[in-house]
């Protein structure tokens, strides 16, 4: 009995990170594309910049879901 709510508690970790992967990859995007468009340097620097921190965090997630697989 323990197993299964191991099982289900793990389901739901991976859910939850699955759910973050999703929000960071369109995070990432919207700062790409909000940096693209705006003409602002010091807007445009915070939206790269934002968009950087975004893909970092994903790219964190994924490696770290990679490596429970």
């Amino acid at each position: 009995m323990a197993n299964n709510s191991t099982n289900q508690i793990e389901a739901n970790n991976l859910k939850i990170i699955k759910d973050q992967l999703e929000s960071e990859a369109l995070l990432n995007k919207k700062y790409s594309e909000y940096s693209q468009r705006i003409n602002d340097p010091q807007i445009k620097s915070l939206c790269d910049q934002g968009s950087q921190i975004h893909k970092q965090n994903f790219d964190n997630l994924k490696t770290y879901l990679d490596s429970h697989q």
